[in-house]
């Protein structure tokens, strides 16, 4: 190891004749500075404010709408101002539905109710809150009344309607059960309402998350058998945010849809059960026996149906809006004012929320306190720096999306780059983002020691993947969705980057009641040491966008990893071609016009449809063109031009992340305008790179993957001139 951590410093940390580390973007006299604020900046970081503040935040829940939502987000503005920010709210009047009616009983071939209730546990107040707790339900499930047989669907992901197609199994008039995992959430009630369903049941399966994995609260952290996942069901991979205004910020004089015209709203009732309350629908179920990949860990055999356990499924909700209370903090910059640095991380919760959002927000007011008393002693960042406390995250990203959407023309043309954290616990460091800053957070994760194993945080990461059989570099992953970056990214061409630290944290308690601070004071980050380390590399990475001669983007590993992402997709399509062809040979081979009754002649198999031979070449040769100006572009020493240049080149970069947006967004999802990362329309958080071809390659649409190729194009051109202007302001 030691041998490793020595080869990866001189590989990453090169020093500069002054005797400190050169950073990306500075020149040497900046980097020295540089390396002084973020010790300075480090020494400052106190874990017994984390633990206070999250006591605080945690002490009641706080979903959006709520009373103590709107006292927690005063606090934080108060908070704020007293480090030196100026701090506003910015309030959006948003539609959101709380539970009033909620019944699912088996009506057949014995009844059973469904008691829909957590129990509270022993050593856990917070717990045993009453009324006070938020019922269990999905938000943006559909009001209705339905009942009908029911059929297991594993997951409910694309490829389980597959294998059922393949049973003859068809859930069409039916109400399905599925088990959380294997996608995000609202994908199950959308492909259910696709393929005929009536209703749709989710369920927390004990293998996945339960005893399966280990002790269940309150003697070990994962889910017991009364607990329940909550969750937004919107449709978020068409458009995220208030459902009733699409594109535009949820304003008091916003033009609203009708709710029965709102498109993300499930189509069909949906709602999440325990384990507990599975049970006995499972047990009840016949037909097949559940494929062995189906199996969970129930003590039951899994049968798929359909019936002859018959339930009835009776949803109600009080549809309003309700305000959502935005926090943002503003430390003006003291040589470019109007370029900005952003971070953000949410406030609301479904309960108690003491790991999500909570450990992710006190660590970002920690990393915020620590900068605003550096600039009180005169080391204010050159550039404006932004936190954000988001409101109504967890219904569907809509704090941050109204926002964004009210002051998209102004963020364009401001906004460097923008920081996301959500929750946090203890172990291994993980980054996702815009690939162009994938250089300048490797060299942050370098410069941040891990509080456990006194390596850098990027050491350790690289160790693990090592050991689990990777390369051992130090990669963002690409951005799908799930947080507050998605309006960012995804909507206004900004670019983002999304960290936390985990690993060693699992536990049962998202997004259920047992979410407090006792369970994280336990199993999460005991100490909150992993909270300051997260403050510790956020606050880094946003210090050195702020204080950058030379905005640190770095497009060669861009174009390394989005050359990735096209041969995975000219891999995919060869894959799925010679697929077809050894299928439609077997057939031919295999199967003759054979019957014992002629009366009903046995009918072979029909051929799949070819694969054709998609064009990539437009899509080869602009990313060649790329390489060259990319290479041209990096090798030119920035740093040593003059202010001027270095001032027109920023202005020029902050834009660049827009270039890879097309305003007409992608197909039948015009609200996600990023042509290299966005949410897979069927698996929701799940990222799909080049979204529009791959989708389409998917999808088996071979027109649009031609005409998606084409737009991907332009996309990719557009980007190679950006850059060319950039080298011109060298001259």
């Amino acid at each position: 190891m030691k041998k490793l951590i020595v080869s990866c410093s001189l590989l990453f940390l090169s020093l500069t004749a002054h005797g400190q580390e050169s950073i990306l973007g500075f020149t040497p006299e900046s980097a020295a500075k540089q390396t002084q604020l973020e010790a300075e900046f480090e020494k400052k970081l106190n874990a017994a404010n984390l633990d206070e503040w999250m006591q605080r935040m945690a002490a009641e829940p706080h979903w959006v709408g709520t009373a103590y939502g709107s006292e927690l987000a005063q606090w934080m503005q108060k908070k704020f101002n007293s480090w030196g920010y100026d701090a506003q709210i910015a309030t959006y009047d948003i539609l959101f539905p709380y539970p009033l009616e909620r019944v699912l009983e088996m009506t057949g071939p014995k009844p059973y109710r469904a008691k829909l209730t957590a129990v509270p546990v022993a050593g856990d107040p917070f717990t045993a809150q009453g009324d006070a707790l938020l019922p269990s339900y999905n938000a943006f499930s559909t009001d209705g009344d339905v009942e009908a047989e029911l059929v297991f669907v594993n997951y409910g992901i694309p490829k389980d309607y597959e294998a059922l197609e393949k049973l003859g199994i068809s859930v069409e008039g039916k109400i399905v059960i599925a088990k959380y995992q294997g996608s995000w959430r609202g994908i199950k009630p959308k492909l259910a309402a696709e393929k005929g369903a009536i209703g749709c049941i989710i369920y927390s399966d004990p293998q996945d998350d339960g005893y399966g994995r280990g002790d269940v609260y309150p003697k070990g952290a994962f889910k017991n058998s009364t607990g329940v996942q909550r969750g937004s069901v919107m449709d978020m991979p068409t458009y995220p945010g208030d459902v009733l205004t699409p594109g535009v910020g949820a304003t008091k004089n916003a033009a609203r849809l009708d709710r029965k015209d709102a498109p993300t709203i499930t189509k069909i009732p949906v709602l999440p059960i325990s384990y507990e309350d599975a049970l006995p629908l499972l047990e009840a179920l016949e037909g097949p026996v559940a494929p062995d990949n189906w199996k969970g860990g129930l003590p039951i055999t899994y049968h798929i149906g359909p019936g002859p356990a018959r339930v009835h499924l009776k949803l109600k909700f009080d549809w309003k809006l309700v305000p959502a209370h935005n926090v943002i903090a503003t430390l003006k910059g003291s040589e470019l004012p109007d370029q900005w640095v952003m971070r953000g991380n949410h406030h609301d919760a479904w309960v108690h929320g003491a790991n999500d959002p909570v450990s992710g927000m006190v660590a970002l007011m920690e990393e915020a306190r620590a900068v605003g008393e550096l600039a009180k002693k005169g080391q204010r960042p050159k550039r404006t720096l932004v936190y954000c406390g988001w409101d109504a995250e967890e219904p569907g990203l809509i704090g941050s999306t109204e926002w964004v959407e009210d002051h998209k023309k102004e963020l364009q043309e401001k906004v460097v780059a923008y920081i996301n954290t959500d929750g946090n616990g203890r172990g291994f460091l993980g980054v996702g983002g815009s690939h162009s800053l994938q250089t300048m957070v490797s060299e942050v994760a370098g410069a941040v020691t891990d509080p456990q194993r006194g390596v850098s945080v990027k050491e350790r990461r690289r160790a693990r993947d090592i050991i689990n059989g990777g390369n051992g570099q130090f990669e963002l992953y690409a951005l799908g969705s799930g947080s507050d970056y998605t309006p960012f990214i995804q909507h206004a061409g900004i670019a983002s980057l999304n960290l936390g630290f985990g690993g060693e944290n699992a536990g049962g308690e998202y997004h259920t009641i047992y979410d407090t601070y006792p369970h994280y004071k336990r199993f999460k980050d005991p100490e909150f040491a992993y909270g300051v380390a997260l403050a510790n590399t956020a606050g880094r990475i946003t210090l050195r966008l702020a204080n950058a001669d030379v905005l640190p983007f770095d497009f060669t590993q861009w174009h390394q990893t989005v050359s990735g992402y096209l041969e995975e997709i000219m891999t995919l399509t060869t894959t799925m071609r010679s697929t077809v062809e050894k299928h439609n040979q077997w057939v031919e081979k295999n199967f003759y016009e054979l019957a014992a009754d002629p009366k009903e002649p046995f009918k072979k198999p029909a051929k799949e449809p070819a694969v054709p031979y998609l064009d990539f070449t437009p899509l080869q040769n602009a990313m060649a063109q790329l390489e060259a100006t990319i290479k041209t572009f990096s090798d030119m020493d920035k740093t040593t031009w003059s202010k001027e240049q270095r001032a027109a080149l920023n202005a020029h970069l902050i834009k660049a992340e827009q270039v890879l947006t097309n305003e007409n967004g992608l197909p039948r999802r015009s609200w996600y305008k990023h042509q290299i990362y966005a949410p897979g329309f069927y698996t929701g958080y799940g990222v799909k790179t080049l979204p529009g071809v791959r989708e389409a390659v998917e999808q088996k649409n071979w027109k649009e993957a031609q005409e998606q190729i084409a737009v991907l194009e332009n996309t990719l051109l557009d980007l190679n001139v950006y850059l060319k202007k950039g080298i011109t302001f060298s001259n």
